[in-house]
């Protein structure tokens, strides 16, 4: 007889016979090619006693004289050394060991594969088709004969209640072209979940609401049912949709919240009464609209929580199924926030939830809901303390403890990126990284912009370089020499120090005046001694005032007034958006405004949350007046779609190129109906480019994309990246000369000679400045941008009127298009 020992990641063991938990056997199964074997086992602390009160499970690894001991967290927990190479090649099950005061029997062998990947740490056990022939689980003596649930509501079927069938129809008819019918539940997930045994009911998603969908848009839905019923992991139910901006996760959100409130599984029952939407404050409106509009007022009533609304209103009435609220107001309101039964839980924006220390975080995850689903357009990509967090979120325990995902996971992954790695940790890490991405991409999806390009007009992407002005490149040249930079070059730790530096030269790229009223201040207050702007007012005009708008003093700024002059002589119906990361550029460019009498609007940090809405559906309307729409970068989320303008301008550049990502998309949206011009302005040879270089090199040009591998963005710098931010260079375009591109610069196809590959084939090298005197630091792959097109200022046309004109301020740029194609 078999002797069933303690359960082993939810799998019961045997304590004789030939067992591998792999499915490998043998002494050799699981040796890896070093001959490291791994071995699961239960331990205890060593006693003589003839029945042991064994501890828990453990994985022990053996290498020729050594074992090594973890627990089920992946921590060293015994060690020991001087055993015979024979005794620890021979081990098998039941056998038993003494290591560090702790005595393990063997209860199987591990694959080498299974314990690169993590896989004899998890207890995720994945959902899938179960053969219905398969015997049922016992029930014990005495119970009820076993009657299997009904897996497709045949009247046949042991058991079954004909007239309860036929009530049991599905709400639409899964057999309708075009419909979009979700998977049914698996025989283990019937067993699970339909203790009533009640018929199995298609759910059919609301032809309504399935014809606004797109194809993506279905695959979403389809994904996100599957996760939050528990049919792709089992006991899971949450998921996050990391879709780019523009793919329609708000719909997809809308449509699973429909499903899920009329629609169920077993009996057609509902799965929730109510769903809960929590949202950033800015966007508590905007998700009404979104459920009136797709949904329309009759169908569903949506309760926003706001000062008009209180949340007991929500609680008392029967009428409303579905609440939206705010994080800040969940926080005030979470006493009667849990007095609700909640069926399903959507956090918007919810890559703040990255960690889970904070009392948001806490007080969502304290609501007996465990139906969760994240949606975030910037999901975290480098922090893998952040990603756990989230993961976490939605999926409680989906990785193990904290503890045993940094043993597992984060260690040999972190382990593996550092410089002087050994070849078996560097294997070893990217073996987890590789099982955490398979375990994590069961409940998380992210597609990128591409899916809809097919559905929006050509889009052409400008990247200009703007000669500076005189007064510009005096003052970078007075910058760079003073002492608190030469202090940055020479060593100094300090951060914040690295930074400031950093802040003054992008306020001069943007314009001269910007730097003169800080100089003004800190002259004001008697602060400007032994700082970075000490001795900048000499270099100012006597005349000089920074109230004033000099657009001469910036190149960014003549192109972009020249830019706007043009698009209101040919277009005068057209609009542009105009993008900046700073309140003080927006007030320069609101001067602008004024100064050439162009009507426009603003949003910023400092907008009313009642407001915002109003301001893009006002400028989006066919009758508006505004020609600029002045817009912080900081203010995302939905309802930010301008669609109402066709051009849009990046005044200046982010360190993350996810920000610029996102605001360039801000116009070429579902309902844009012109060719869109986007135009990225850069002022050449200075910190701008280098900026701009980093974000091509880190990312491409074709957005963000979910990877642990890659560091992150520091805030701290290298002496010798410093010395490549702080320099100015004297050229038409450094990115072009770094390429080493031998086009003729006028917008053909590159020259290239007869022995060198085809461009299109050769990865183009962007080399970066190494420390002054030393050996250039490694070239970074740059080929795509080598696919776009190469204008030199001295080009006869840029091939676009609209830069005809600013052309005269433009040294260089780069421009691509991105035209429609079939789905």
């Amino acid at each position: 007889m078999f002797d069933m020992k303690p359960r082993l990641n939810g799998v019961p063991q045997l304590t004789s016979g030939s067992v591998c938990v792999s499915g490998a056997a043998g002494p050799d199964a699981g040796c890896s090619q070093d001959g490291v074997r791994y071995l699961s086992v239960m331990w205890c602390k060593a006693s003589k006693k003839k029945h042991k009160r064994w501890e828990g499970d453990a994985v022990l690894i053996t290498r020729g004289r050594t074992a090594t001991l973890k627990d089920m967290e992946g921590k060293d927990i015994g060690k020991g050394s001087g055993y015979k190479v024979s005794t620890l090649a021979s081990l098998s099950d039941g056998e038993t060991l003494m290591i560090g005061g702790k005595e393990v029997e063997v209860m199987g062998i591990i694959s080498a594969e299974d314990f690169a990947r993590g896989r004899c740490f998890q207890e995720v056990q994945v959902e899938g088709p179960v053969s219905k022939t398969a015997p049922p689980p016992s029930r014990g003596p005495g119970s009820k004969a076993f009657c299997s649930p009904l897996l497709s509501g045949r009247a046949d079927h042991p058991g079954s209640n004909p007239e309860k069938e036929q009530t049991c129809k599905p709400r639409h008819d899964p057999l309708a072209a075009g419909a979009l019918v979700m998977p049914r539940p698996s025989a283990n997930h019937q067993w699970s979940n339909n203790k009533a045994g009640l018929p199995v009911v298609d759910v059919v998603i609301d032809p309504y609401l399935t014809t606004q969908l797109r194809p993506h848009q279905r695959d979403g839905l389809l994904f996100l049912y599957e996760c939050v019923m528990g049919l792709r992991a089992v006991g899971r139910y949450g998921a996050i949709l990391a879709d780019e901006m523009g793919l329609g996760k708000t719909l997809q959100s809308v449509a699973l919240a429909w499903t899920l409130l009329k629609q169920g599984p077993y009996g057609g029952k509902p799965v929730a009464k109510r769903v809960l939407v929590v949202t950033p404050g800015s966007l508590v409106h905007n998700w009404g609209a979104e459920f009136n509009k797709w949904l329309g007022r009759e169908r569903i009533n949506v309760f926003t929580v706001d000062q008009d609304n209180r949340i007991e209103k929500f609680v008392l009435s029967p009428l409303h199924s579905v609440l939206v609220i705010s994080y800040e107001m969940l926080l005030r309101c979470l006493d009667q926030v849990q007095k609700v039964e909640f069926g399903l839980v959507i956090c918007d924006e919810g890559h703040r939830l990255k960690n889970s220390s904070i009392k948001t975080s806490s007080a969502i995850s304290s609501l007996s809901c465990s139906r969760r689903v994240i949606l975030t357009g910037t999901p975290v990509q480098n922090d893998l303390q952040e990603f756990y967090a989230i993961i976490e979120f939605v999926n409680p325990g989906i990785l193990g403890s904290s503890t045993g995902y940094r043993k597992v996971y984060e260690e040999p992954i972190l382990r593996s990126r550092q410089p002087g790695c050994a070849e078996e940790e560097r294997v070893l890490g990217d073996e987890r990284a590789a099982e955490l991405s398979r375990l994590t991409g069961m409940f998380i999806l992210r597609r990128t912009q591409e899916i809809i390009n097919c559905y929006l007009p050509p889009r052409l992407d400008w990247t200009l370089f703007c000669e500076p002005s005189p007064l510009q490149r005096d003052l970078y040249q007075q910058l760079l020499g003073h002492r608190v930079f030469r202090a940055c070059l020479q060593g100094s730790t300090q951060t914040h120090t690295h930074l400031a530096c950093i802040t003054a030269l992008k306020k001069l790229c943007n314009h001269p005046g910007l730097l003169h009223s800080t100089v003004k201040e800190k002259q004001a207050s008697g602060s400007v001694e032994n700082t970075l702007y000490d001795g900048l007012a000499e270099l100012f005009p006597e005349s000089y005032s920074s109230g004033g708008l000099n657009t001469a003093d910036s190149g960014k700024l003549l192109v972009l007034s020249d830019l706007l002059s043009v698009i209101r002589q040919l277009n005068p119906t057209d609009r542009v958006v105009v993008v900046s990361n700073y309140t003080k550029t927006l007030d320069m460019l609101q001067d602008l405004c004024v100064h050439m009498s162009y009507t426009f609007c603003r949003l910023d940090g400092h907008t009313p949350t009642g407001q915002r809405q109003r301001l893009v559906d006002g400028f989006n309307s066919p009758y508006s007046l505004n020609f600029l729409f002045l817009l912080s970068s900081k203010a995302g989320g939905v309802g930010l779609n301008l669609i109402g303008a066709s051009h849009l301008v990046l005044y200046d550049i982010d360190w993350n190129p996810a920000n610029d990502m996102q605001a360039m998309a801000r116009v070429w949206r579902d309902g844009q109906k012109k060719t869109v011009h986007i135009y990225r302005l850069l002022t050449a040879g200075t910190i701008e480019e280098r900026i701009f270089q980093r974000q091509v090199a880190k990312q491409g040009l074709s957005g963000t994309v979910v990877d642990l591998g890659k560091k992150a963005e520091h805030t701290s710098f290298s002496t010798s990246e410093l010395r490549d931010l702080f320099s100015l260079t004297d050229t038409l375009c450094l990115t072009h000369d770094l390429l080493n591109c031998s086009c003729s610069m006028d917008g053909s196809a590159h020259a290239v000679e007869e022995e060198d590959e085809q461009v299109s084939a050769r990865p183009c090298q962007l080399g970066r400045q190494g420390d002054r005197g030393g050996a250039p630091q490694k070239p970074l792959s740059m080929s795509e941008l080598m696919q776009w097109r190469h204008f030199s200022g001295d080009t006869h046309t840029f091939s676009d009127p609209y830069l005809d004109l600013a052309r005269k301020h433009i040294t260089f740029a780069f421009q691509t298009t991105i035209s429609h194609t079939a789905p």
